[in-house]
């Protein structure tokens, strides 16, 4: 009878332990909410700076941003800015999951692996006394082992690279995860984009000949990872073709973007 009794206390204790440790993390998850969104804010903000390459890390990443970006969405069937959406609120990831909010890709048109595209996308500009000074894109596409996301900011010639970082990706650290390498980074800024209307740019396999033909429209491949290397490439033509931004980028070029 005395152990049917423990075990019974045991239980109770066990359950009334679940119960408070429940109430615990779900409290703590509501009050932690606005402060987590915030962070993932303020993340957002210092990669986009981080790819357009003004990102001061001795201050404030929201005064920074703030001060120095406009973001706008852009129509991507029409390559027009619309107001459909908040630019401030507007979850891009999100609608892509959302039948209303976008559309199915077929194999032949989606190098990228993403399955559906959005309708619409957030793009970031910096203007200054002179105009329009750097596009952020935002982009993705699948390499190895993930999906990987991020940003490519462009010269105001719409065809120069100026920058680009990923936020998230579970590539394999060493390999595909060097994406995450500022050297390797640091090889776009100044690449050609577009020859003829198409996309050029491409991660090559091996190291680019600076003398060849085609050097200003390639980027060194990451040692040893070669479909990460390829994902790269993908995305960025899949995002800088027609199913991505290039309607939006030939309006802009043009002044026809409104």
């Amino acid at each position: 009878m005395a152990n049917k009794e423990t075990t019974s206390k045991t239980i109770t204790v066990a359950l009334v332990l679940c119960i408070v440790c429940s109430l615990v993390v779900s409290s703590a998850a509501v009050l932690l909410k606005d402060k987590q969104n915030v962070n993932k804010r303020l993340d957002r903000y210092s990669n986009i700076l981080a790819a357009a390459g003004l990102l001061d890390e001795t201050q404030s990443v929201e005064e920074q941003f703030n001060k120095l970006v406009t973001s706008r969405v852009v129509d991507l069937s029409s390559g027009d800015y619309t107001d459909v959406v908040d630019a401030n609120t507007f979850d891009q990831l999100r609608s892509s999951k959302d039948t209303s909010m976008s559309i199915a890709l077929d194999s032949d048109e989606d190098p990228a692996k993403i399955s559906r595209r959005e309708n619409y996308a957030t793009v970031y500009l910096i203007e200054g006394d002179s105009g329009l000074q750097k596009i952020i894109l935002p982009v993705r596409g699948y390499g190895l082992w993930s999906t990987l996301h991020g940003f490519l900011a462009l010269e105001s010639d719409t065809n120069t690279v100026a920058g680009l970082g990923f936020f998230d990706h579970k590539e394999t650290p060493g390999l595909g995860g060097e994406v995450d390498n500022p050297k390797w980074k640091g090889l776009w800024p100044g690449k050609k984009i577009f020859q003829d209307n198409k996309v050029e740019l491409t991660v090559i396999k091996g190291t680019v000949n600076p003398g060849s033909a085609g050097a200003a429209y390639q980027i060194d491949g990451l040692a040893g990872a070669t479909l990460t290397s390829r994902g790269v490439t993908n995305l960025v033509h899949f995002w800088l073709g027609e199913q991505g931004f290039q309607k939006y980028l030939t309006k802009l070029r043009s002044g026809e973007a409104g």
